[in-house]
C-alpha cells in the first residue's frame, strides 16, 4: 500500500485546519470575537470553494480506496459550501440581537460542512459513516445552541435521540452489507453486483433497507421525518436555514453515490423502497402543511415534500434522473435561503415573530419584501416560469422516461395540492388587512433576498450554466 495522494483531499484538509485555528482564536479572545470568526469562517468556505474549482477535474481515488474526488463531488460540495456560508452570514446579526453571539457557532458549521464534504466523497461505507457522524454531532450541538430556551433545548434533545437511533440503524445496515458481501468498498461492491455473477442475498437486501432508513432520517423523508417540524420550529432561525439546505444536499448526494454506484445493478430491489418513501413524503408534505400557523413549521413540511420530489429522480435510477436531482437541489437551496432571509426579517419591537398571520398586509408596509416572498412561494409551488417549476419538470421527465409514470402523476397532483398553502401566504400578504409592520431588514438580508429572488425569477433566461454543470456531474456517476 503506497502513500495516499493528499492533494485530492486538500479542500477538506484546509477546512479542518482552518476550523481548528479559528477555534484557538475564539478560545483565547472569547465571545467578543464571534463576529470576526463568523466572517473569517465565510472567507475559509470561499477559499475551500476556490480549491475545489481549481482542483483536478478528473476522477481520482486515494487513501486506499476510501476517498473519491470527481465532478459530481465538486458540484455537491460547492452547493454545501454556499449554503453554509450564507447560513453563517444570516446568523451574525440575529445572534447578536438574540444575545447568543458565541464564537463556537460558525466553527460548528465549519465542522459540520467538513463532515458533509467527507460524506460526498465517500468511496467506502466506513468513510460514509465517519462523515455522517462528524456532521451529525456538530448539528446536535447547533440545534441546542440557545441554551436558555426550553424550546431549543427540547429540539436539540429530540434531534440527538432520534439521530442516534438513525445512526444505529445505518451502522447495523452497514454491518449486514459487509457480512454478506465481504467488503465495504464501493468499487468492490460494484464488482460483486455486476454481470451474470451478480448476487443479492436476502441478508444484504435487509442491510440495504437499514441503510436507506439511516439516510432517510438525514433528509427528513417519511416515515423518518418526525423530528423535523419540532426541530425547525425550536432552533434559532439561522440554524433552521442551515438544516433546511446544506445537510439535505449532502445526504441526497450520499443517496446518489451509494445507490447509483455500488448498488446500481440492484435497482430492481431498492427502487420500490425509494418509490414508497418518495410518495409518502410528497403526500405528507402536501397535506400536513395546510393547517400550519408557524412559518418555520410550514417550511419543515415543505422540506419533507420537496425531498419526496428529489427522490423521484433517484427512483428513476438513470443518468437523467441524477441530473434532475442536481438541478432540483440547487434550485431548492436558493429558494429556501431566500425564504429564510424573509423569515429572519420578520422582526417587531418585541422581537422575532414567526406566525404566518403577522404577514398580513406586508405588501403595503414593505412591498419589496412581499414581492420577493411572493416569488419564493410561487417557485416552491412549482408555478412557471420560475425556477421551482423547472426543478420539478426535469425530475418528472426523468421519471416518465424511466417508466415511472404513476410516480410522476402523484408528484404533479401533490404539487397542485401543496400550492394551496404557498398561495395562502401570498393572499395574506396582498389581500388581508395590514397588521403591525416589521422593523427595516438589514442590508445583508436584503441582498440575500434580492439575489435569490433574481435567480429564481430569471433562471428561465439563463438555464444553461446549471444544466450543463449538472449534466457533467451526473455523467460521472454512470461512467
Amino acid at each position: 500500500m503506497g502513500l495516499p495522494d493528499f492533494s485530492i483531499a486538500l479542500p477538506e484538509i484546509f477546512l479542518a485546519c482552518a476550523a481548528l485555528a479559528l477555534l484557538m482564536v475564539g478560545a483565547f479572545r472569547g465571545n467578543s470575537s464571534a463576529k470576526l470568526i463568523s466572517w473569517l469562517s465565510v472567507v475559509v468556505l470561499a477559499i475551500v470553494a476556490l480549491l475545489l474549482a481549481y482542483g483536478p477535474p478528473d476522477t481520482k481515488v486515494s487513501f486506499n480506496g476510501l476517498f473519491r474526488d470527481d465532478a459530481f463531488g465538486i458540484f455537491m460540495k460547492t452547493l454545501c459550501l454556499g449554503a453554509s456560508a450564507l447560513a453563517i452570514i444570516m446568523s451574525i446579526d440575529y445572534n447578536r440581537r438574540e444575545k447568543i453571539a458565541r464564537f463556537e457557532f460558525p466553527i460548528l458549521i465549519l465542522i459540520a460542512t467538513l463532515g458533509m464534504m467527507i460524506m460526498i466523497s465517500a468511496n467506502d461505507l466506513m468513510t460514509l459513516y465517519l462523515g455522517l457522524e462528524l456532521m451529525s454531532l456538530s448539528l446536535y450541538v447547533t440545534a441546542a445552541f440557545r441554551r436558555d430556551s426550553v424550546r431549543s433545548t427540547e429540539a436539540g434533545l429530540k434531534y440527538f435521540v432520534l439521530g442516534a437511533l438513525s445512526s444505529g440503524l445505518l451502522l447495523y445496515g452497514v454491518s449486514l452489507i459487509y457480512g454478506f458481501s465481504g467488503t465495504t468498498n464501493f468499487d468492490g461492491l460494484a464488482s460483486i453486483f455486476t454481470g451474470e455473477e451478480a448476487r443479492a442475498e436476502i441478508g444484504l437486501l435487509i442491510g440495504l433497507v437499514f441503510l436507506i432508513a439511516g439516510l432517510a432520517f438525514k433528509v427528513s423523508a417519511v416515515p423518518f421525518h418526525m423530528w423535523t417540524p419540532d426541530v425547525y420550529e425550536g432552533v434559532p432561525t439561522p440554524v433552521t436555514a442551515f438544516f433546511a439546505t446544506a445537510p439535505k444536499v449532502a445526504a441526497i448526494a450520499l443517496f446518489l453515490r451509494v445507490f447509483v454506484g455500488p448498488f446500481g445493478e440492484l435497482v430492481g430491489q431498492w427502487q420500490q423502497i425509494i418509490v414508497f418513501i418518495s410518495i409518502a413524503s410528497m403526500i405528507l408534505g402536501a397535506f400536513a402543511a395546510i393547517y400550519q400557523k408557524n412559518f418555520k413549521r410550514l417550511m419543515a413540511y415543505s422540506a419533507i415534500g420537496h425531498i419526496g420530489y428529489a427522490l423521484i429522480g433517484l427512483a428513476a435510477g438513470t443518468e437523467e434522473g441524477a441530473r434532475g436531482i442536481l438541478i432540483y437541489m440547487t434550485i431548492y437551496v436558493i429558494m429556501n435561503i431566500g425564504t429564510f432571509a424573509v423569515i429572519l426579517s420578520m422582526r417587531q419591537r418585541d422581537g422575532m415573530v414567526e406566525d404566518i398571520s403577522e404577514l398580513s398586509g406586508l405588501s403595503k408596509s414593505q412591498p419589496w419584501m412581499a414581492f420577493f416572498l411572493l416569488i419564493f412561494m410561487f417557485s416552491l409551488a412549482g408555478i412557471p416560469p420560475l425556477a421551482g417549476f423547472f426543478g420539478k419538470f426535469y425530475i418528472f421527465v426523468a421519471a416518465v422516461n424511466a417508466g415511472l409514470i404513476p410516480l410522476a402523476v402523484i408528484g404533479v397532483v401533490t404539487s397542485v395540492i401543496g400550492a394551496y398553502y404557498y398561495l395562502r401566504i401570498v393572499k395574506i400578504m396582498y389581500f388581508d388587512d395590514a397588521s403591525e409592520g416589521f422593523e427595516p431588514q438589514s442590508r445583508t438580508l436584503s441582498i440575500i433576498m434580492a439575489v435569490s429572488g433574481i435567480f429564481v425569477a430569471f433562471f428561465v433566461v439563463f438555464p444553461a450554466p446549471l444544466l450543463d454543470s449538472a449534466k457533467a456531474a451526473a455523467a460521472v456517476l454512470f461512467s
